[in-house]
């Protein structure tokens, strides 16, 4: 693929975001793109790909078919759709290159539930492929992450790896409900050695980090508040004040004692109540995170709010209900690969700065293949391409500088072919 190939592909992915477990047009686009352009050994697409079992957050079923039709009517083909329905999303591409270790790539390809600016002065709108899915974005670089996997894939096609690659387009990274699917689907059972990577973090154009830590296990929790409702002006004390009950839980949540193990984190996302100014509200309802620097420490941290939700409701005499979401555990990539992505990122052109590691200080669910991996004796790195972003990740205006997605490709390709080569 050209430059000018990869470019187009990254925009018409970033015209079509789809949130996780809709990824319905992103999905069949990779698929095409794939069947296109490369002669795979095998090519696993939606319940093939992922433990269907496995997933979290995934949306109601009025949802996923509002996405799907959408995907059907942009024109995608209807074999490939059929095998995506119910929110059965991704891929993993497989590339048999004689002997040689299992070297995987996983990158992601959701978009965000957010809209994207409109200003003029930001390039996709600017140059004709902002979103065309109003309220949607690809707000953090994973339209990218799907074109340097193509990227990569056909660079080790017609190189001299030896091995078998395979690379994982995951679903569904944003609401860190789709590693653990593809953690425990068949597909990573045989990886010696993952990649995962991110465009961005705060790092510019040329820069290269060979190794991020610093994951934060984290997990979310539903909590629904149950009281009873009555008339504020006539009968207060009839009711048992749902809303009260949250409003008491939320600043106990921000009280939760720190811990000296590590960083640990928490955080009312959502929250809701009430109907009318004049009821005493009789549900409320509240979407939590907790995060730890470690996964011990995000236990600690589930502990603690369930406490203090808990506590709230019986102080106002209410009942919760406290429903565990999505998570993920901490990771660490390790040493051995880390000096290799830098060997490679050295010799990239277009590198000027290569770091070996960083700190993410935020969660991903690529943790989930990366333990899987070590925990079968194998060796994980997570790797930091820098792009200028004008907007922060998650804004309406952010973007990738597309020079980025060479240095990427360039980077993880002669990772893999070292790995190959050298087999740490």
């Amino acid at each position: 693929m050209t430059a000018a190939d990869l470019v187009s592909l990254r925009r018409d992915l970033h015209r079509k975001p789809e949130p996780a477990w809709r990824e319905f047009y992103t999905t069949a686009r990779i698929v095409e793109e794939l069947e296109t352009r490369l002669d795979l050994d095998a090519l696993y697409v939606g319940p093939d790909a992922i433990a269907t079992d496995e997933r979290m957050g995934v949306p109601d079923d009025a949802e996923l078919a509002a996405w799907y039709d959408r995907a059907r009517e942009a024109g995608v083909d209807e074999d490939v759709l059929a095998d995506l329905e119910g929110g059965r999303t991704g891929a993993v591409a497989v590339l048999e290159r004689g002997e040689g270790p299992t070297v995987g790539l996983r990158v992601d390809i959701d978009g965000l539930p957010r809209p994207e600016s409109d200003d003029r002065e930001h390039v996709p709108a600017a140059e004709g492929f902002r979103s065309e899915h109003e309220g949607a974005m690809h707000a953090c670089g994973h339209d990218a992450h799907a074109t340097i996997g193509i990227g990569v894939l056909e660079r080790i096609a017609r190189g001299d790896f030896s091995g078998t690659l395979k690379v994982f387009f995951q679903p569904a990274e944003e609401v860190i409900g789709g590693g653990k699917s593809m953690a425990k689907s068949e597909h990573i059972a045989d990886v010696d050695y993952l990649l995962a990577l991110h465009v961005g973090l705060d790092h510019p154009t040329g820069e290269i980090v060979a190794g991020i830590d610093g994951f934060l296990a984290v997990r979310h929790l539903d909590a629904t508040i149950a009281g009873e409702s009555a008339h504020a002006g006539g009968h207060p004390e009839q009711g048992r004040n749902a809303a009260q009950a949250m409003a008491t839980a939320v600043q106990n949540l921000y009280g939760i004692p720190r811990h000296n193990d590590g960083a640990t984190r928490v955080n009312a996302g959502v929250i809701e109540a009430g109907s009318a100014s004049n009821v005493i509200p009789e549900d409320a309802y509240m979407q939590i995170e907790v995060r730890g620097e470690t996964t011990d420490l995000m236990e600690y941290m589930t502990e603690k709010a369930e406490r203090v939700l808990r506590s709230a409701a019986e102080m106002h005499d209410c009942e919760v209900e406290i429903e565990v979401g999505a998570e993920a555990p901490s990771a660490r990539s390790d040493d051995d690969l880390v000096s290799i992505v830098a060997d490679a990122a050295g010799e990239t052109p277009g590198v000027e700065t290569v770091i070996e590691r960083d700190a993410l200080g935020g969660s991903e669910d690529a943790t989930y293949l990366m333990q899987e991996v070590q925990r079968n004796g194998g060796l994980a790195c997570y790797v930091g391409v820098g792009t200028d972003h004008p907007g922060g990740h998650h804004t309406a205006t952010f973007d990738v500088d597309e020079a980025s997605i060479g240095h990427g490709i360039e980077t993880l390709t002669g990772a893999i072919e070292r790995i190959g080569r050298d087999r740490p």
